[in-house]
């Protein structure tokens, strides 16, 4: 009796660990195919870095337009909510809804589909003729069956369709 009992708990333990696990094929470096993604609006290549590490997903976005290059990361954790100051958002350019400067952004994130697919929601501060308003974000980063290809869904309080990039995984290249 005593067995079964710590093995019951023992799984309790574990199962929620489990839940919270990501699959090790996200973590890496991923490049835009840009025929087969929603508009830049500007920028001409996008390259997403994916560092793991415990609960906490780093999303490094590394953008460029000819010579401009920017490099912006959002962290974010999968154990607790988090608030990221300069929340990183791709369309941001050219909206004319400017990010409040130093704001900090609310961001919840979550393991779905065993790991393969990493939701992200955000409400960060924007600045635009009107005033100051929260946006909305819905991001998920789902893996495609192979592990090579990642498919980054957005849905923004602002738009009304939502924006769909594909991504291929790079290897091999420093």
């Amino acid at each position: 009796m005593k067995f079964t009992s710590m093995r019951v708990l023992v799984l309790m333990c574990v199962l929620p660990w489990a839940a919270w696990a990501a699959n090790p094929a996200l973590a890496g470096h991923w490049r835009l195919d840009l025929k087969r993604s929603a508009a830049l609006d500007g920028w001409t290549t996008w390259d997403l870095v994916v560092a793991l590490d415990g609960t906490r997903v780093d999303l490094r976005h590394d953008m460029q337009w000819r010579v401009t290059k920017l490099t912006a990361t959002n962290p974010v954790d999968t154990a607790k909510p988090t608030e990221v100051k300069d929340f990183f958002r791709v369309e941001q350019r050219h909206m004319a809804l400017y990010p409040v400067r130093g704001a900090l952004t609310p961001v919840r994130a979550e393991w779905l589909d065993g790991g393969r697919t990493l939701r992200v929601e955000a409400t960060p501060q924007i600045e635009s003729s009107q005033g100051v308003f929260p946006m909305r974000i819905y991001q998920e980063l789902r893996l495609v069956e192979g592990d090579r290809e990642l498919v980054l869904i957005e849905l923004h309080s602002t738009r009304s369709k939502p924006l769909v990039y594909r991504f291929t995984k790079v290897i091999g290249e420093k």
